[in-house]
């Protein structure tokens, strides 16, 4: 595990023990069964796959650890709203607020601006942030194998599922996927971006792909950047993508999104 990981999940662990000061997991659960129902994050990202469609996670995300800051000034609400306009299937919202300046009304915002499922993009460590995701209105959210122990992804994947929410698991090798393929969830995210060394190769997600069966879909992540990148990926009959940082230094993240995928 790389030190920057280390360190966000020591930073994790502070947060929430101090939201737990704040908002009580019984609050937040309170405040989960007073929204609507989850708007089916894996049921838009199939759909959109079964019509020959390109199925993209579009990013609202501010900053990231190895890159700093990605787009100033920073709106959510327009970003999700361009992305709404030029066909995103679904938007990941970064609520990470020390390493990726981001925040939990983020979501919400962007949600109730796209219309579209969204999925909370943290680092989940305990059923707390499970409960506070869905209380911010999150649709699905992210487990990643290098940060959990195999029971803890069963269990904050059951806890998601019980409020009714999706999980989209994050491997980065062969390893980590063998753990991800014992989770109920039909979304497997395959990071092509090295935890230890932060390079970044598509061959990554092309190497592991035959170790996923029909009956889950692949998600390639990171490093998704021009016309050719989604072709190479698209021949070897990938066909979902989360993609941020191309579309965040871009002044219009829609737009970009639509030149990309054309």
């Amino acid at each position: 595990m790389s030190d920057i990981l280390d360190k966000i999940l020591a930073t994790k662990r502070e947060e929430i023990a101090q939201g737990k000061q704040v908002l009580s997991e019984l609050q937040w659960l309170a405040k989960a069964a007073r929204l609507e129902p989850t708007r089916g994050f894996a049921m838009a990202m199939k759909t959109a796959v079964a019509k020959g469609l390109p199925a993209v996670i579009a990013e609202v995300k501010r900053a990231s650890p190895s890159k700093g800051i990605l787009r100033e000034p920073f709106d959510p609400v327009e970003i999700a709203t361009s992305y709404a306009e030029h066909g995103a299937t679904c938007l990941s919202v970064l609520t990470d607020v020390q390493y990726f300046k981001g925040a939990p009304q983020y979501l919400d915002m962007a949600r109730q601006a796209s219309g579209l499922p969204c999925i909370r993009k943290d680092f989940i460590i305990d059923t707390y942030q499970v409960v506070q995701a869905r209380g911010l209105g999150a649709d699905a959210i992210l487990l990643i194998v290098a940060a959990l122990e195999l029971s803890q992804l069963l269990e904050l994947e059951q806890c998601a599922n019980e409020l009714g929410m999706d999980v989209l698991v994050e491997v980065h090798d062969a390893a980590e996927m063998d753990v991800a393929l014992q989770l109920k969830t039909q979304l497997i995210g395959v990071n092509n971006r090295n935890l230890r060394t932060f390079e970044t190769s598509l061959q990554t997600t092309i190497n592991l792909k035959n170790h996923v069966g029909s009956d889950r879909l692949l998600i390639t992540e990171s490093g998704i950047a021009t016309r050719e990148d989604v072709a190479l990926m698209r021949s070897n009959d990938i066909h979902a993508f989360l993609v941020g940082e191309a579309f965040m230094r871009a002044p219009s993240p829609g737009q970009a999104l639509a030149d990309l995928f054309g």
